[in-house]
């Protein structure tokens, strides 16, 4: 490696020539597939924005000047420039670097970043704070085209535009999010990059001065370094001039020397400016250039490639729109996921994917509800979040039959405190009119989306990326029902809320063990057969806070001689591994024996 050991400080960055730095970059890039290849992460989004990154440290000054990423899954050059290069092998390991920007891992990271499209309203905050203070520093957001869907980027446009703070927005335009990116926005950019007058001038000039004898080259060459200027009078563009924001683009991302000339020359501007780069997903690595969507994120080449909850929904939701014309899946940019590919691809006129917009994604499966149809929002749990007003106010005031599909429920390992889906049943728990189910095992989630066609009224599902083992069928009971998997001569009984649980549940001896599958309403029949003497542990993959133990809890809070113990979270949980989370949280054998006691 030419200069990955030289480089270990933003200093060490800065002291290299134009020539160095293409050679670095390189460095940077090989080192980020090699450990992603390893440990999992995010490999080709960041693959897409070495260049670019480094030229940010090249002209900036961190952590005087802030950079805040959005997203975050495109920081892993950031982290490695900024004294984070030893231990970047250990990526996304307890005792590792995280793979999202984190304020308490390193100063650098101006502000924490797992979640999309609020990089612009952060930045903003940071500009205004600074203006206040009388202090002087830029602030500069790294938004991607995907983020851009988001409807929280236009909130925080318009405010940037009205108030002219001075700042500067990074769109890194590389035609993707997860899946490819869709709508307006989307297509407006590739209007930009693809402007036919444009490709046709270049084309021409090209031509016509490259056949002129002695000068031609020469000539091709200024025509290649003076392009970028030259699109920016070419193509059409008004979206954010229109809003008060000063545009310069599209360039080419993959150039870091233009790229930091670029940035030298803005920097001193007093007001909102936009630099459009123009990047390839995956840039350097054939595969991941290639596919982009499957090299977004990779799992460690150790990880367990069990059936997965995902291919469940996948394969029920064709069943079901097969015999039910009503039937709609609705993605937040999520379809590979969240297991709707299938789905997409054999019913296209009842799919949607309305990018990365949650809240939209609510409210329009709403209206779809209100319309007849049997809209399903399949979604991540800690995306979830950002839609909880419109499940409140869109879905659960007016009672409406959506079903959300809640994947990655529960403690997620190596995304880390971002992405950990330990809230949903705490806030889903307390909206009135929401019903809210956990599946055992892929038959029992057959049987909870069978329940979900006929259910009219709104339902929750939730479940972790994949189950650990298959449950004998001992009930015939309604899903809403709960189910004693063991039973025996005890007053002590286990309530588990979901696989995970269940699997831990079941190396407890002489308990008698419950499948909690209908976390609201509680089974208030089985809850009344509870006789006194008895002690009742719970067990959910969520905080205690507000939870199914909580719940319990209440139930039972007038009758002294029932004893309910919670096991549960008991705030943000942030290892990089999914056991870990269990074993601090208490989920090991002996302590549920000793809270059994």
């Amino acid at each position: 490696m030419a200069y990955w050991e030289k480089v270990n400080s933003i200093s060490d960055l800065k002291a290299l020539s134009m020539k160095e730095l293409e050679v670095y970059a390189e460095d940077v890039r090989e080192h980020i597939i090699d450990v992603v290849q390893k440990n999992g992460g995010h490999l080709a989004s960041n693959l897409g924005s070495v260049e670019l990154t480094l030229a940010l440290h090249y002209v900036f000054d961190v952590p005087h000047d802030k950079i805040v990423w959005d997203v975050g899954h495109q920081s892993y050059t950031h982290k490695i420039v900024t004294g984070r290069r030893d231990k970047f092998s250990d990526l996304r390991k307890n005792g590792g670097i995280s793979g999202f920007p984190k304020p308490s891992e390193n100063e650098c990271d101006s502000f924490i970043g797992g979640h999309s499209s609020t990089s612009l309203s952060a930045a903003l905050g940071l500009a205004r704070a600074r203006d206040l203070r009388g202090e002087n520093f830029n602030v500069v957001s790294v938004i991607g085209d995907g983020a851009m869907t988001g409807g929280m980027a236009y909130e925080a446009i318009n405010d940037i535009g009205e108030s002219q703070e001075k700042m500067i927005i990074v769109l890194n335009d590389n035609k993707m999010s997860i899946s490819p990116n869709v709508g307006a926005f989307s297509n407006y950019l590739a209007r930009l990059r693809l402007s036919k007058p444009y490709a046709k001038f270049k084309h021409n000039l090209k031509r016509g001065v490259s056949a002129l004898p002695f000068f031609g080259d020469k000539l091709v060459g200024m025509f290649e370094r003076t392009r970028d200027n030259l699109k920016s009078i070419i193509l059409s563009n008004k979206l954010f001039e229109n809003f008060g924001i000063k545009y310069y683009g599209p360039f080419d991302g993959h150039n870091v020397k233009n790229i930091i000339d670029i940035f030298n020359q803005v920097k001193d501007e007093n007001r909102p400016v936009l630099i459009h780069l123009v990047t390839n997903k995956g840039n350097g690595y054939d595969v991941a250039e290639t596919d982009a969507e499957r090299f977004h994120g990779l799992s460690p080449k150790s990880e367990n490639k069990s059936f997965c909850f995902a291919e469940v929904v996948g394969d029920k939701l064709c069943e079901l729109a097969q015999k039910d014309s009503r039937v709609v899946a609705v993605t937040a940019a999520m379809k590979s996921g969240t297991g709707l590919e299938k789905f997409f691809e054999q019913f296209p006129e009842r799919s949607f994917d309305v990018a990365i917009a949650e809240q939209h994604a609510v409210t329009m499966a709403a209206g779809m509800a209100k319309g007849g149809l049997k809209p399903y929002f399949a979604v991540y749990s800690s995306f979830l979040q950002r839609g909880f007003d419109q499940i409140i106010h869109d879905v659960c005031l007016d009672n409406l039959p959506v079903t959300f599909l809640i994947d990655r429920a529960g403690v997620v390992g190596a995304d880390g405190i971002t992405h950990q889906g330990i809230m949903d049943l705490s806030y889903l728990g307390m909206i009135p009119n929401m019903t809210v189910l956990t599946p055992k095992d892929g038959d029992e989630l057959n049987e909870m989306l069978e329940f979900s066609l006929t259910f009219n009224a709104p339902l929750a599902i939730r479940y972790p990326k994949s189950f650990t083992m298959q449950y004998d069928k001992v009930s015939v009971a309604p899903v809403t029902d709960w189910e004693t998997v063991r039973k025996c001569d005890s007053k002590k009984y286990i309530l588990a809320v979901g696989n995970r649980m269940l699997d831990i549940a079941s190396r407890i001896d002489n308990v008698n063990i419950v499948n909690a599958r209908c976390v609201k309403p509680l089974d208030l029949k089985w809850l009344s057969k509870v006789e006194g003497g008895s002690t009742i542990l719970t067990m959910e993959d969520n905080v205690l806070a507000g939870g199914f133990g909580a719940c319990v809890a209440k139930y039972f809070s007038e009758k002294k001689d029932i004893k309910v113990v919670t096991l549960g979270y008991d705030g943000f949980v942030d290892n990089m591994d999914i056991q870990s989370s269990l074993n601090e949280a208490g989920f090991c054998e002996s302590n549920i024996k000793k809270l059994l006691k």
